[in-house]
């Protein structure tokens, strides 16, 4: 059973839809717990599972009888939770019923210790912590009141299919127009949510700097992301970005998509990726966009550098706009070197990053088998 009693949207709350179509192939039976109305239970539910829905987390720990009726008569013998915070309905179903394996990724990259005697207390029930890379590992091994061998590196996955490319020319030219980008411009997009710390203000900033240094290139930005806070994103922020937009005088220059669902599709019209996020714990975006054959332009902190190889893209100083400039510069101009950046991010996405070997990794760890190329 997944435990996701979020009320948010955004990759921790996407992650166990994300993985149930996998884990069913594999031969698992999926269950899920969640808040009534949210978007974690709509995704359940439409990745082919209906969920245990609670009205809120303080009901699901004064229902937690309910729980471990519903965990007895499914013959559930795993939890795993994605919030801290579920952490003290898992940890008290794993002490009312022993048996129960409790399992917990660390999606966010903790930033302050978790040793007091609570944290003791719920993190001495997790059979395994998962970090989801290397920067947020050594941040665990500090943090939480676990030995090191019970928190191991776990990179997550995606589905590489949807990701391969599927438009004709012409379909890709009607996408491109939607988007408001002329034939010979080369289309610049930063996908995710508009939160301060995925860096937008600092593209935006970088965009001014690229028209100044590359007068000649031919470019339009696309900002891919919701606008509403139901979206996940920070509406007053996205309010800033208009008005820097203005400033910086680009309201030609770059489109607002909104939330578009069809990102695959987006990538195809897309030449250049950027993802300037802050100190991001994995960088799925990163990942997507490499398994869209993407050159991609990534921030030089956080989990990124993990992610992308030197001769899969390029890298920028997550705080300096003239690096941005730079190497958007230096891709934009040339497109057999875009090409060969972006075959190259393919083929690593399907050696590490593919869906079907993340959950093998995971249901290994469910099963208790030692030995599987998890990471240390």
């Amino acid at each position: 059973m997944h435990i996701c009693l979020s009320d948010g949207w955004g990759g921790l709350e996407m992650y166990p839809a994300r993985i149930i179509p996998e884990l069913q192939r594999q031969g698992w039976e999926p269950h899920g717990l969640a808040l009534a109305g949210s978007r974690v239970a709509a995704s359940l539910s439409a990745a082919g599972i209906e969920p245990l829905t609670m009205a809120s987390r303080g009901r699901a720990l004064l229902q937690v009888g309910r729980v471990l009726a519903y965990l007895k008569h499914h013959a559930v013998g795993v939890l795993h939770c994605h919030k801290s915070s579920d952490l003290r309905l898992g940890a008290l179903l794993a002490s009312l019923r022993p048996g129960l394996k409790l399992f917990f990724t660390d999606h966010m990259g903790v930033t302050r210790p978790k040793k007091d005697l609570y944290h003791r207390w719920a993190y001495g029930r997790v059979t395994r912590l998962f970090a989801i890379s290397e920067a947020t590992r050594a941040r665990n091994l500090a943090a939480f009141p676990l030995p090191a061998e019970r928190i191991r590196r776990l990179y997550l996955g995606v589905d590489l299919s949807p990701y391969v490319p599927r438009l004709d020319e012409a379909a890709r030219e009607s996408l491109r127009r939607e988007l408001v980008l002329a034939p010979d411009q080369v289309a610049i997009g930063l996908p995710g949510r508009l939160t301060p710390g995925k860096g937008q203000a600092l593209w935006l900033e970088g965009l001014a700097r690229l028209r100044a240094i590359a007068p000649d290139l031919a470019w339009h930005g696309v900002l891919i992301g919701g606008l509403t806070a139901r979206e996940g994103s920070d509406e007053a922020y996205v309010g800033r970005l208009r008005e820097r937009v203005a400033e910086l005088g680009l309201e030609k220059d770059v489109t607002f998509t909104g939330f578009r669902s069809d990102l695959p599709r987006l990538f195809e019209a897309l030449d250049i990726v950027c993802v300037p996020s802050r100190n991001e714990a994995f960088g799925l975006t990163v990942v997507e966009a490499m398994a869209a054959g993407k050159a991609i332009v990534g921030a030089n902190s956080g989990a990124i550098p993990e992610l992308l190889e030197a001769d899969c893209g390029r890298l920028a100083a997550s705080e300096e706009p003239q690096a941005w400039a730079e190497a958007m510069a230096e891709l934009g101009r040339d497109a057999v070197l875009r090409r060969r950046l972006g075959q190259a991010a393919r083929r690593r996405a399907e050696r590490q990053f593919d869906v079907r070997a993340h959950v093998r990794a995971l249901t290994d760890e469910y099963a208790g088998i030692v030995g599987h190329a998890v990471g240390t």
